[in-house]
């Protein structure tokens, strides 16, 4: 848009430039000297000539500034502000459960919404329900199963534990038991009592083995499934209080350990430590995390058979967490103790130093095992990310999960399908090649296929085309991030970005909360330079939510983050389809219809006011009246295009969801390009010499009055600029799909008010005026039989070039929206066809 904006602005230096230099050349001439009633002073006529030209240069830009359509910035603001109500008011988008509906909190991109190319969407709580599920544990290779999971489905208020395999020995119950204090204490949930009232207690989380009742309250709803698993295991995570953290066993007795220090989770490392020390003054590390960030660190256990079990939950779509342990002595305690307190105490790089210092405490692990908890599809998440693939975007999942949970939840969301072709840049492989090597192959893999996706590839009738799936992961993206030492090798985040360009779905996994921004980035600078979107829920996707072109949040339960630092905020994944396909669909139609028709308008306005300084000696004369000059912009013609662009709709909502195709139509900035913004500008120009030179040949006729009265340059201008505000509302009215007496009201009220205040400017309000000079020119016009015929005949060529071009493109070329308009039309005529026939032949059979 600013781009048009300089083209005007040239324009207009053009005009009052071109107008200037006539002028003098005119006025060069002898034989055009000015009459005598206007002949200047001597002092006039010796001032400088350059300081003339300038000021008559000066003039001509106050005449002609209203090709630049100033108003247009405020209709504009104005249709964002308005419309984006229209998504908080979308009952559509309104979740129950929440009791919330979608947000907007800023309306500034409501546009780009309908061209967003990339969806970069985080997995846990966004994709999935964040509903976490205690599954499993396995213990040293035994699995255990509580009771209370019976079909898939968790059956509250059992406790209890189901072996799938052989009972461990003496020593396994060791391991168990501690395993299970391991996650009674290794968290930060809060237990909240139930209230009471009239003697019930409300709530649904029951402690049958003790008295009361209580709530597990925590920012993760991983570490409030894992405590309520082990309650259902026979293990009881009761309180904190006074530092002392209360769980009840097996047995019903009490037991209590004195919480000595708490090393929190963190993105980056992946894992949480606590250190305890038991009745017995034994000092106890439990560190719990997720498998790639344990298993280095641990020296004894039955790693294989843990590790097996992992990847096998993982596969399955569950997610994994492994759980270590070790023992201190009291002098390696009073060690850890004075390197923590120093790290914490520093004033400088404080954070990197408390890192530090939990990489070297968290060594030399012993394994006890690792749980599943599983996390459920969210409701028509599939459908939404298979509408996305349809409409042309590609999706990328960006996780911190392992790789097998979220390539299984990728396929269950059909990210990936069957026929999908996974290529892996991974850690794994690249440890078997070098980097280099990988990225070359996966290169000429995607390159054997390679070609643009083609709506008919897109929906999967084209067989021929491969559909490739990427999944990397965080330590090889860092890799592919760092700039190559050795120049030959060429520039990996080049090569990188070709891979992606041709598949179709990207799965990041192992992803830090920094790194999801810096894929985002790198999308954002390719050489495209697409519009990227951003979404999840938790605060760990707020950097990339905040580096997206368009940021959206989800109101989930890991707080609200997310929702807060957006632009939008949605209850669900699933109304992200909506909001793109429909409301972003149409906005963007909207504001490009809106600025092209400023545009449009503001030539047929001004152009013929250029026009009539070849006919005036070049003097700055205005064609129009000061009102007129005013009012156009602010009353005449801004009230329809402002209507129009919120409640337009060329195609219905429910077709618009049906039908991801048709957002491929309005992709790549299509409305907003050079050649439409030619077009609607010779179109304005071409109206412009329709209204003058129509009007100028029918003010040759000398009989326009019956009495042979001639009009004047008011009466011309006052003609021209009748014939320009009926041709521009009516063009309008011929571009609008959707009518509503909202519709009729404003286009056919302007009209009205129009002629409504002409009469007025010119019959009545004369008297109060300083100029008497549009005294009865309205009616004098309207008076004359020739003038209205003239005005009708001017106003429907003007407007047959438009809608002769938009016949033939319909019927050569129509787009895919035309099409669905085409045939929706022939089903309501067969429809009423058939109806009629059926009335008919019931009546002849009575």
């Amino acid at each position: 848009m600013n781009a048009f904006l300089v083209v005007y602005l040239c324009i207009l230096i053009s005009k009052a430039l071109v107008n200037t230099v006539l002028k003098y050349v005119w006025q060069s001439n002898p034989n055009r000297d000015e009459p005598w009633y206007n002949q200047k002073t001597e002092s006039e006529r010796q001032r400088n000539t350059f300081l003339k030209a300038f000021t008559d240069f000066l003039a001509f830009m106050v005449l002609f500034n209203y090709i630049i359509p100033v108003s247009m910035y405020v209709t504009v603001e104005m249709q964002k502000f308005l419309g984006s109500y229209f998504i908080t008011w979308d009952e559509e988008m309104f979740d129950d459960e929440l009791g919330e509906g979608a947000l907007v909190n800023t309306s500034d991109l409501n546009e780009e919404l309908g061209q967003v190319e990339y969806v970069f969407t985080d997995k846990t709580g966004t994709l999935t329900e964040n509903n976490m599920q205690f599954i499993e544990c396995c213990i040293d290779g035994h699995v255990y199963v509580p009771h209370a999971i019976c079909n898939g489905q968790i059956m509250p208020g059992t406790t209890g534990i189901d072996m799938i395999d052989s009972s461990p020995v003496e020593e396994g119950m060791e391991s168990e038991e501690l395993f299970f204090r391991a996650l009674c204490l290794c968290h930060t949930v809060q237990v909240k009592e139930e209230e009471t009232i009239d003697g019930i207690k409300k709530g649904l989380q029951q402690c049958s083995k003790s008295s009361s009742s209580s709530v597990y309250i925590s920012s993760s709803p991983d570490e409030v499934a894992l405590v309520e698993g082990m309650k259902r295991l026979g293990f009881t995570y009761l309180r904190l209080k006074d530092s002392y953290m209360e769980i009840q066993n097996r047995e019903d007795s009490i037991e209590r350990f004195e919480l000595m220090e708490v090393l929190s989770f963190d993105s980056v490392r992946r894992r949480m430590s606590v250190i305890v020390r038991s009745h017995t003054g034994d000092y106890y590390l439990f560190c719990k995390g997720a498998d790639s960030s344990i298993f280095p660190r641990v020296i004894k256990g039955k790693v294989e058979q843990v590790r097996a079990r992992v990847e096998h939950n993982a596969v399955e779509g569950l997610r994994t967490l492994c759980v270590a342990y070790k023992m201190l002595k009291k002098d390696e305690y009073e060690s850890v103790c004075r390197q923590l307190n120093s790290a914490k105490l520093a004033l400088h790089d404080r954070e990197k130093k408390l890192a530090e210092a939990y990489d070297e405490i968290e060594q030399d692990l012993i394994l006890l095992g690792a749980t599943a908890v599983e996390d459920r599809l969210q409701e028509k998440a599939a459908d939404t990310i298979e509408s996305l693939h349809k409409a042309g975007m590609k999706v990328w999942v960006l996780t911190g999960d392992k790789m097998e949970t979220a390539a299984a939840t990728c396929y269950a969301s059909r990210l990936f399908h069957r026929n999908t072709q996974i290529l892996e840049l991974t850690t794994k492989r690249t440890e078997e090649q070098s980097l280099h090597d990988v990225l070359f192959e996966l290169s000429r893999t995607v390159h054997q296929h390679s070609g643009s996706l083609s709506r008919d590839s897109i929906s999967g009738l084209s067989q021929d085309m491969q559909d490739y799936g990427l999944i990397i992961d965080g330590a090889t993206l860092s890799s592919v991030m760092k700039p190559t030492e050795d120049g030959s090798s060429g520039n990996y985040k080049e090569i990188f970005l070709e891979i992606c360009r041709n598949c179709s779905a990207v799965l990041c996994c192992r992803m830090a909360p920094l790194q999801k921004a810096q894929i985002v980035k790198l999308i954002k600078a390719s050489k495209e330079h697409p519009i990227t979107l951003a979404i999840g829920d938790g605060a760990n996707d707020v950097s990339m939510i905040l580096e997206a072109h368009v940021g959206i949040g989800i109101m989930g339960k890991e707080g609200r983050q997310a929702a807060r630092n957006s632009d939008y905020a949605i209850p669900k994944f699933k109304h992200l389809k909506k909001m793109l396909l429909v409301h972003g669909h149409y906005y963007y139609i909207r504001i490009a219809e809106l600025v092209q028709y400023f545009f449009y308008k503001n030539v047929c306005f001004i152009f013929p006011q250029f026009l009539y300084q070849f006919f005036c000696g070049f003097s700055q004369q205005p064609l129009y009246d000061t009102a007129y000059l005013t009012l156009y912009n602010i009353s005449f013609t801004s009230l329809p295009i402002l209507l129009y662009s919120l409640i337009e709709q060329h195609v219905g909502m429910d077709i618009l969801k049906k039908d991801p195709y048709l957002y491929m139509d309005i992709s790549k900035n299509c409305l907003l390009r050079w050649r439409t913004f030619i077009y609607w500008t010779f179109l304005g120009v071409f109206d412009a010499l329709v209204f003058f030179f129509g009007a100028y040949f029918l003010f040759d006729n000398t009989t326009l009055t019956s009495n042979g009265q001639m009009f004047g340059n008011w009466t011309f201008g006052t003609l021209v600029f009748t014939v320009l505000v009926f041709t521009v509302t009516l063009k309008l009215a011929l571009d609008t799909h959707y009518w509503t007496w909202i519709n009729h009201f404003v286009i056919w009220g302007s009209l009205l008010f129009y002629v409504v205040f002409s009469l007025l400017w010119g019959g009545i309000i004369w008297p109060f005026l300083n100029y008497q000079r549009m005294y009865y020119v309205f009616m004098q016009m309207l008076s004359s039989g020739p003038a209205w015929l003239g005005i009708i005949l001017l106003i429907t060529v003007s407007l047959l070039p438009d809608v002769v071009k938009k016949v033939i493109c319909r019927q050569l070329w129509p787009t895919t929206a035309e099409k669905i308009q085409t045939k929706r039309q022939c089903l309501t005529v067969e429809q009423s066809t058939i109806f009629m026939l059926s009335q008919t032949s019931s009546s002849i059979s009575f």
